[in-house]
């Protein structure tokens, strides 16, 4: 009885990966274009979870096996000043299970969500022996297919639009080491789900679900190598759902369910000094906690290539 309903777990995969960040000029870092430049970053991301939360009680995928998430992601940074960068991102997403069509359930694949945002510099000073750098970014989300935001653990995302605000503050040393800490709350709007009725902590007679909003933490320290060519860094990332219920011993989990949990990841990236403009990334991220999220094991690999678009 127990692992005939096990199959319909775990949270919406979206919630705990809404955009996958590479750290390469992204929304979330330190690392401004310059004026009339841009870059360009194809990234491929690999997740997967056989255990999950339920509520704070942590349960395995006794029927469907592992989980598997594969997000392949274009992303565009542009200077549109040296203090203003301005970013479009666009994912394909796929999942599935490790045991054919997961039992019951097959998996997903199609366009997630297109992202559109800013990120300004508005502080920079010198400070003891290093720099501080104050930034405040913007970043809106919103469906790009018409992808079933209800199937969960193999839908896309969350079928909602999202608005992301963030601050982030970036302390660096003059020998390279750096600090970063980026505070955010991300608003979450509806989302239709193929059915007329659904349970959350009361029963409510229509398709449209209210998707839980967050505020988020990331914490990172790291350090520049080999004459700013190379970087390394590890991250703590944590995220608190503002509302939202748990999911329900042996039934599917669904967009309102509160998810929370927290992360541990590191990153590295490489600029090629032989090729102007070209880099490549590396990233891993474990999630140790949390409530109604998958306990996913990521990693990631990237390449990126900037060049100026003003006429020489």
């Amino acid at each position: 009885m127990k692992s005939k309903f096990i199959a319909r777990m775990a949270c919406t995969l979206g919630l705990c990966v809404p955009f996958i960040y590479s750290q390469a000029q992204s929304p979330i870092d330190e690392l401004l274009m310059p004026k009339n430049e841009i870059c360009f970053l194809l990234n491929y991301e690999y997740g997967q979870f056989d255990q999950y939360w339920e509520g704070d009680f942590l349960r395995e995928n006794q029927t469907i096996a592992t989980v598997q998430r594969r997000t392949a992601m274009v992303m565009a940074a542009y200077g549109i000043s040296d203090r203003l960068d301005a970013y479009l991102g666009l994912p394909y997403v796929s999942t599935n299970s490790t045991i054919p069509n997961g039992g019951k359930f097959a998996g997903a694949s199609g366009i997630q969500d297109v992202s559109v945002g800013l990120k300004y510099k508005a502080y920079e000073s010198t400070l003891g022996k290093g720099r501080l750098s104050l930034f405040g970014s913007l970043l809106f989300s919103t469906p790009a297919s018409n992808y079933l935001s209800d199937y969960q653990p193999y839908s896309l995302g969350l079928g909602s639009p999202q608005l992301a605000w963030r601050a982030t503050g970036h302390y660096e040393f003059d020998q390279g080491f750096y600090s970063r800490l980026v505070i955010g709350y991300i608003w979450r709007g509806y989302t239709e789900a193929e059915r007329e009725y659904y349970y959350n902590d009361g029963s409510f007679f229509t398709p449209w679900m209210d998707v839980p909003s967050s505020w988020n933490i990331d914490l990172t320290v790291g350090k520049w190598f080999l004459e700013r060519s190379l970087r390394f860094e590890i991250s703590y990332s944590n995220q608190n759902a503002t509302s939202g219920d748990d999911i329900r011993a042996y039934n599917a989990p669904q967009p309102t369910n509160q998810v929370d949990f927290s992360r541990l990841g590191a990153f590295a990236q490489y600029y090629f000094s032989q090729v102007k403009g070209l880099g490549v990334l590396a990233s891993i991220n474990q999630v140790v906690s949390g409530r109604n999220a998958p306990k996913m094991t990521s990693f990631g690999v990237g390449i990126t290539y900037q060049f100026s678009l003003k006429a020489k």
